[in-house]
């Protein structure tokens, strides 16, 4: 089996979900958030800022998941549920 590496994962077609929403200060801003990667969440005060920007992120949250030997859910793939029975007893 093919290890698959960052350049892999960074090709994919992810699933992004864009948004808007309101600072502290009640200013908008743009966020993308990929459905796949829960934790994954890229703000910019336009969301050509943040289409142009995100990516960076992305490389670095793959990166960290990579090497921590996460499970990464690609495009397509659907999410299992867990066990819980034997999770929590």
């Amino acid at each position: 089996m093919t290890q698959k590496d960052l350049d892999y994962y960074l090709n994919l077609n992810w699933t992004l979900i864009e948004g808007e929403d309101l600072d502290f200060e009640g200013k908008p801003y743009h966020y993308i958030m990929i459905e796949e990667i829960p934790s994954f969440c890229f703000c910019a005060k336009t969301i050509d800022k943040a289409r142009e920007n995100y990516k960076k992120q992305l490389k670095l949250s793959l990166m960290v998941m990579l090497e921590s030997g996460e499970t990464i859910r690609e495009p397509g793939e659907v999410e299992t549920e867990p066990d819980w029975e034997n999770l929590c007893p």
